[in-house]
């Protein structure tokens, strides 16, 4: 009977360790702006259409919409002065880029993730950006997890002052290329 009580108490421990080991992980769900944004707000977002892709001189982006703006973008917005309506969202999603050393020829593409950021449009919620909210959220590497960048302390109007620039596009940078 020892013996028995020897392995249900290794078998015990193990399933203690592993639970720890979960719930360590962070949920990354849970991870909010101040007076903004929650990553919860974007679930889901990993399925979402791409919009266009871009690249810095420091990072590999791909930018994706909801199925609300995406049918905006498909309609010509923004134009003629309409906006995106409300219930519109959109992810940037930033890697640091590296050198794919397979492809016969120079190409860029993603390697380790640095940043994840949101951007709502809800005119009730947030009057005085025009509707629209940022977040950006810094990824480490290391610790595999999320946490407000510091433009991002400053809660949902985070970028309104940088997107002020594309007012005539309503507060959105990337087009709709040509498919």
């Amino acid at each position: 009977m020892p013996r028995t009580s020897s392995w249900t108490a290794i078998g015990a421990s193990f399933l203690f360790v592993v639970s720890g080991i979960a719930l360590a992980a962070q949920d990354r769900y849970t991870v909010k702006v101040p007076d903004g944004l929650a990553f919860s707000d974007f679930r889901g977002y990993e399925d979402w259409k791409y919009v266009a892709v871009s690249q810095t001189e420091t990072t590999v982006k791909v930018i994706a919409a909801n199925d609300v703006m995406m049918n905006a973008f498909r309609q010509g917005l923004p134009a003629d002065g309409k906006t995106f309506p409300d219930g519109s969202k959109v992810v940037k999603i930033e890697w640091n880029p590296k050198k794919n050393t397979a492809s016969p020829y120079f190409v860029m593409v993603p390697d380790t993730l640095k940043a994840v950021d949101f951007i709502e449009k809800d005119t009730k919620r947030f009057p005085d950006t025009h509707g629209w909210a940022y977040a950006e959220f810094a990824y480490d590497t290391a610790t595999d997890t999320f946490k407000p960048s510091d433009l991002s302390l400053s809660g949902a109007t985070c970028g309104y002052a940088c997107h002020t620039k594309v007012a005539a596009q309503d507060y959105i940078y990337t087009a709709y290329p040509k498919r």
